[in-house]
């Protein structure tokens, strides 16, 4: 407790916001009385700092160092100034945007003045926006660096920080793209050199605040995206769209209406940007019921297609009729139509590729060879995919889609979503739907189905002790075939860098990848079955099932799951 109360009594002195000091202050007195909830809060506030990696600073709100406040922001931003003094000297270009979660708006500040202090040009965005608008403006503006205050989909209490390099610092395929090593470490010792946050300089003003012309220009490229309309079909194509209380809900309709898009249905309940996400339990589309309503609203007004945003709307989730009912699309399908869409336009272009994660479907494989391209395997996330040269089309399964590279070098879920609208117009024009492409490409590359299971843990020591039973004894059949490849991924796995994991591989033809969670305390496995189709998709596809529930089942033994 001593300890505790000299560290919280420090922070309180150099704590730049009232709110998060009389936070602390309440905790710190509660703690002393001796309540224990009071007391396992502080010490978990206290247990460490936040740590900048290549996803830069992710965590919950309030005071102390191991969560996201202005404190922590500050000396963020005040590591990253000194970085790009010592990389590209003093002047250098930093755009900042920031969306509407809480605190997102004072800490996009909170840079600009630090970035000002420094001698750095700060160029702020002039309101909330998604994080493809900053993506891109990175680029536009030939920024140095690119800041975007977000926390993604995480749930409301949290907030982040998103670091693009480009200009003089990252001048190859990677300009634009989010920091990777080693540039993270170098950024990261910076921060860890700061003082006090009563001594980081920073102004109250005396940064740029960016033009509308640099957001129209993201919405023209954007919407340019969908390409030529054959017909009026686009202007009819009825669109449910839902930024899920993020900022993506204006943008979104801009784009797709510059694209011909008239039909376009907001969630109404969703439509303006709220912090507290009200109507969702966990504003992540791919979550159960987190687009409940939208598919509502697409029974009532007999929509074509349902697009879901994430709240800084860097994903996108697409739901369509199958069957006869509405139901949302797997990330890898929507990956797949997406790649077989573009592969199409760009077929035998020399030296064009078509990338995913290597956690996602190997379809994009077959895509790619189907159209005489080339494809690569990344390791997990779009601070890898976007920096792949000659890139044409990237995605995850985790709903992240870089549909047109030149424009954003990262996960865009507006222009995926002007895409996706414009397949629908195209099938649509000949009397086809999303559900007759999926078919399409059961038929010419066999059934792919995807899945992934997740183990949830208390702390990263299970985590740890869970990953080294696996690699210490690795099952020896999955899904009743025997295991006939086992590699670690910690030691290099397909020519890619290390990371930690493990890829197994069965007689059967079906594979799975475990990996610990980046952002959560999981850990995640992803299973894929190839079922060939002959003819009868409806065929392949039961086997491909069956298959997968025997390996699930497998894999949820392997992993400890009830």
């Amino acid at each position: 407790m001593d300890a505790l109360t000299t560290a919280a009594r420090g922070w309180l002195e150099d704590d730049p916001d009232d709110h998060t000091r009389g936070e602390l202050a309440g905790i710190l007195a509660a703690a002393s009385a001796g309540d224990t909830e009071a007391l396992a809060d502080l010490a978990d506030r206290f247990s460490g700092t936040l740590e900048f990696g290549t996803a830069g600073l992710r965590g919950r709100m309030g005071a102390g160092p191991n969560r996201m406040n202005r404190a922590v922001v500050i000396r963020a931003a005040a590591g990253l100034a000194r970085y790009l003094t010592d990389t590209v000297g003093p002047g250098a270009v930093v755009a900042i945007g920031y969306d509407a979660r809480h605190g997102s708006a004072q800490f996009a500040r909170d840079t600009a003045g630090v970035m000002t202090a420094a001698g750095h040009h700060a160029r702020l965005l002039p309101r909330r926006l998604p994080t493809p608008v900053l993506a891109y403006a990175t680029l536009a503006l030939n920024a140095d660096a690119g800041v975007m205050v977000t926390a993604s989909h995480n749930p409301p209490q949290d907030n982040g920080y998103k670091v693009y390099l480009g200009g003089r610092v990252v001048t190859d395929e990677g300009r634009g793209a989010q920091i990777v090593p080693p540039h993270d470490a170098d950024i990261a010792a910076r921060i860890a050199a700061v003082g006090p946050v009563a001594a980081v300089p920073r102004t109250e003003g005396g940064w740029e605040i960016i033009g509308e012309s640099v957001i129209d220009d993201y919405i023209a490229a954007a919407a340019a995206v969908a390409g030529h309309a054959p017909d009026e079909r686009r202007a009819t194509t009825r669109i449910v769209l839902t930024p899920l209380h993020g900022v993506g809900g204006d943008t979104g309709r801009r784009v797709l209406a510059s694209a011909g898009f008239d039909d376009i249905h907001l969630v109404e309940a969703q439509e303006q940007p709220d912090p507290d996400f009200p109507t969702v339990a966990f504003p992540n589309p791919e979550e159960h019921g987190a687009i409940d309503l939208a598919l509502d609203l697409a029974r009532e007004i007999g929509a074509d297609v349902v697009i879901a945003n994430d709240p800084d709307a860097d994903r996108c989730a697409v739901a369509t009729v199958v069957d006869g009912r509405w139901q949302m699309l797997h990330g890898d399908v929507v990956g797949s139509l997406l790649g077989e869409l573009i592969a199409s336009r760009i077929s035998d272009t020399p030296g064009a590729v078509l990338a995913n994660s290597i956690v996602s479907s190997q379809q994009l494989s077959a895509i790619a060879a189907a159209h005489g391209l080339r494809y690569v395997a990344t390791l997990t996330g779009f601070k890898w995919i976007g920096r792949v040269p000659s890139l044409a089309f990237g995605y995850e399964e985790a709903l992240g889609y870089c549909v047109a590279p030149h424009v954003v070098r990262d996960k865009d879920g507006l222009s995926a979503a002007v895409l996706i609208a414009s397949l629908v117009a195209d099938l649509g024009a000949s009397g086809r739907t999303l559900a007759d492409a999926i078919d399409d490409l059961a038929r010419t590359y066999g059934v792919y189905l995807t899945r992934q299971v997740a183990a949830r843990f208390a702390n990263t020591a299970d985590i740890a002790a869970t990953m080294r039973r696996l690699l210490d004894a690795p099952p020896t059949r999955l899904g009743g075939s025997p295991v006939t490849s086992f590699d670690t991924l910690d030691e290099g796995y397909a020519g890619l860098p290390p990371t930690p994991g493990l890829h197994l591989a069965t007689e059967a033809g079906a594979r799975v990848i475990i990996r610990p969670s980046g952002t959560e305390p999981k850990v995640k496995a992803y299973l894929e079955v190839v079922a060939p189709c002959d003819g009868d998709v409806g065929v392949a596809r039961a086997k491909a099932s069956d298959a997968m529930d025997l390996l699930e089942r497998a894999v949820r033994g392997a992993l400890h799951i009830a």
